[in-house]
């Protein structure tokens, strides 16, 4: 079956009266033993999110946005896949494919639609112009969950190779962070026909043995880092790369458990201040939230990490041309030599001064202007 499918978003009257029931039932734990995040989300700003949730937020709102974009669905490998398809009023627009990571989702994109595919009225020209793809990811959002092993990097990589081929472009670039910048690397490994470039907030790079005993001042610090990273924030990682069924059940039964496992990472991973609210609305994050919730998507987001960290850690070369933007919040922060190592050709690189590991969401305006100035080569060819 190679047909697209229309496809409406309608979370029930049911499904929403269940959360409010759900959260208005919340068993809460006794609050944290310190004045900060190091035990992980504090009971107070967790009860302040959950509050707005339950009394506050409009899941119709976002409902009705996605739908208005224009959701469809198609079935490939046996498993449907949701994306956002919104072409550009430029019929010469150049064919963008977007993919997110966890914990996101598409809404992570909703602030750049605008500007990517009607450049005109958001300070670009006519040839900035794009037609998106954007994809939920295996188990995520509104595509399937997998019910047999196998889902991982490559596969997802060859389904959107055919989700393009299907749309009908013959000519397309690509972007990622997190799981996406993993995923389109996979695609850059590829080279499949018609791709011509990637981009990527989060480019993959390990040192070698060799460059740990030569580091520079810059490395040092970039280092430190990634291991304070390993040492304080990858017990999520670890959880869902290994357990991600037991951690389902929590995930599945509590929406103050699902709000609270994400909200950690809007505070740990986005250049906020320590105050998460700085850097996303309470509206925003709950926006991504409820995907999860009403898709009941924990495991099946989680088991991604199942299927895939082990070959994230060995990525294969790429050698089309390559654009890479970094955020100065992102989680792995990459040293250029380190990244050269897997990407063979890269055509732009860029260091920010401001935003994190969620860049368009974060900083929509300067994710923009990074993928223009990136891709334009191809946009006038």
């Amino acid at each position: 079956m190679t047909s697209i499918d229309r496809f409406d978003i309608a979370v029930t009257d049911a499904q929403i009266e269940d959360l409010h029931r759900r959260l208005d039932f919340t068993r809460w734990p006794e609050r944290e033993t310190v004045n900060d995040w190091s035990q992980g989300a504090p009971l107070g700003k967790v009860r302040q999110l959950c509050d707005y949730w339950r009394n506050s937020y409009d899941w119709r709102r976002l409902e009705a946005k996605l739908n208005a974009l224009g959701n469809f669905r198609t079935i490939i490998d046996g498993l449907p896949i949701h994306f956002l398809h919104v072409r550009s009023s430029n019929p010469n627009a150049l064919p963008l494919l977007m993919t997110h990571g966890w914990p996101g989702s598409v809404v992570e994109f909703l602030k750049v639609v605008a500007p990517l595919t009607e450049p005109l009225g958001h300070g670009g020209k006519l040839t900035d112009a794009f037609h998106l793809i954007i994809p939920s990811l295996p188990g995520y959002g509104f595509s399937g969950r997998p019910s047999s092993t196998g889902w991982n990097i490559r596969r997802t990589a060859l389904a959107w190779i055919e989700l393009v081929n299907r749309l009908g472009y013959d000519r397309y670039v690509a972007q990622g962070g997190d799981w996406g910048a993993v995923i389109t690397t996979e695609l850059g490994a590829i080279a499949p026909a018609g791709l011509l470039a990637i981009h990527l907030n989060m480019p993959l790079g390990f040192p070698s043995q060799d460059d740990l005993g030569r580091l520079t001042a810059d490395e040092h610090a970039k280092m430190a880092e990634r291991e304070r990273h390993q040492r304080e924030e990858s017990g999520y990682q670890i959880q869902q790369m290994s357990r991600p069924q037991t951690l389902g059940y929590g995930l599945a039964d509590s929406p103050a458990g699902q709000a609270a496992w994400i909200y950690e990472k809007f505070y740990a991973w986005t250049d906020c201040g320590a105050e998460p609210e700085t850097a996303l609305s309470l509206d925003e994050m709950l926006d991504n939230i409820s995907i999860y919730w009403f898709n009941n998507i924990g495991a099946s987001s989680a088991r991604f990490y199942w299927e895939s960290v082990a070959s994230a850690l060995t990525p294969s070369t790429v050698v089309l041309p390559t654009g890479i933007s970094i955020f100065p919040k992102e989680i792995f922060p990459p040293s250029r030599r380190w990244v050269e190592k897997v990407y063979s050709d890269i055509a732009y690189w860029n260091e920010l001064d401001v935003g994190g590991h969620f860049a368009a969401f974060e900083q929509p305006g300067i994710f923009v202007e990074e993928l223009r100035r990136c891709f334009r080569t191809w946009q006038q060819g």
